[in-house]
């Protein structure tokens, strides 16, 4: 039998508040239902009573955790067992870390990680980047109902490059360069096109790369050329340390994959 106190029924172990009366199929249902479970139609906060005032964005979230106002309970919000999040086109932000959050174990399921910001972030033995690739996935260009997914190319150094094809006997660098790079750092692969030319790297400055065929003959060549960045620091690829935070040189140039979230340059 239901008892009703306005708008409140508990039902033979089930605590529901709704109006009308109505339980979710995801708690069960009459003889099926699970024990000691409870719906709540509307949004509900947990805490103290003052957690999320006029300031803090009231009724954007269906369920509010904060802390309450004794000392016996200093954490907002303690799980034991596995956690699944899916996001989903509601918003764009299916999961965002702000403050001093540290996770020191477990897997983070089905989630687009958004920010981690504030005095720290660590992730240690979960399953987000442990290899730390870095790469894109998207729609496949050419396949229906297939992605496809690139990984990043990584070095010990934090390097660009710039490629093409050349008929003449120099290859003009971006502009940019000159402001960009470390000229003395550059260096240039060569594939001839056609026929053996024997081509050479003459010289080079913050502009050109100078080229030489062989007796004069017409170049006709497709070219790479790389060159470690200037405006920052040499990447250090080895140190001692247990987390990226232990790196010795200037750690705010870098966005670490698999640790540094939402870091963003202006």
């Amino acid at each position: 039998m239901a008892l009703s106190f306005d708008e409140i029924w508990v039902y033979g172990g089930q605590l529901i508040v709704a109006q009308p009366l109505t339980t979710p199929k995801a708690l069960g249902q009459g003889l099926n239902k699970i024990d000691w479970s409870s719906y709540i139609q509307g949004s509900l906060q947990v805490g103290a009573v003052d957690d999320f005032g006029e300031g803090d964005y009231p009724g954007t979230a269906t369920v509010m955790i904060g802390r309450t106002d004794t000392k016996e309970t200093p954490l907002s919000l303690n799980t034991r067992g596995n956690v699944l999040i899916e996001g989903d086109s509601g918003t764009s932000d299916a999961l965002v870390v702000v403050g001093h959050q540290t996770i020191n174990s477990g897997n983070l399921h089905t989630s687009n990680l958004l920010g981690c910001t504030g005095q720290g972030c660590s992730w240690s033995a979960s399953s987000i980047n442990v290899q730390g690739w870095k790469g894109f996935d998207i729609k496949h260009p050419s396949k229906e109902g297939h992605r496809l997914r690139h990984i990043c190319l990584e070095g010990p150094e934090g390097a660009i490059y710039y490629r093409g094809r050349t008929s003449k006997n120099t290859i003009a660098l971006p502009p940019y360069w000159k402001d960009l790079v470390d000229i003395s750092t550059i260096t240039v692969s060569l594939t001839p096109i056609g026929a053996h030319q024997d081509i050479i790297v003459k010289r080079w400055d913050d502009e050109f790369i100078y080229l030489q065929a062989q007796g004069g003959m017409p170049i006709n060549a497709f070219f790479h050329v790389f060159a470690a960045r200037a405006d920052g620091e040499r990447l250090i690829p080895e140190y001692e340390g247990d987390t990226p935070e232990d790196y010795p040189g200037d750690n705010t140039q870098y966005s670490i994959a698999g640790y540094h979230y939402d870091r963003r340059t202006l």
